[in-house]
């Protein structure tokens, strides 16, 4: 294990040392599993926004209960 210095702001020093405490662990400990989550969240895919163009609706009257009337519709009759 490498060991380092980091310069952390009061605040979050203070609620790492809440947390380890409130946990019973070391402040290492927590250290580590946050850094961890961290970065495997960095990690993971980000969502894919699927963009997609349509076209413009018109409004159609057709009796859905004439088959013959809906394919006709259907087939740009």
């Amino acid at each position: 294990m490498k060991r380092t210095t980091l310069a952390l702001d009061d605040d979050l020093l203070q609620k790492l040392r809440m947390r380890a405490a409130r946990e019973g662990r070391s402040m290492q400990a927590v250290a580590n599993d946050l850094i961890r989550h961290s970065i495997a969240l960095e990690d993971r895919p980000r969502a894919y926004h699927l963009d997609l163009k349509g076209w413009r609706r018109r409004p159609v009257r057709v009796d859905l209960l004439d088959r013959n009337a809906l394919f006709d519709m259907m087939d740009g009759r």
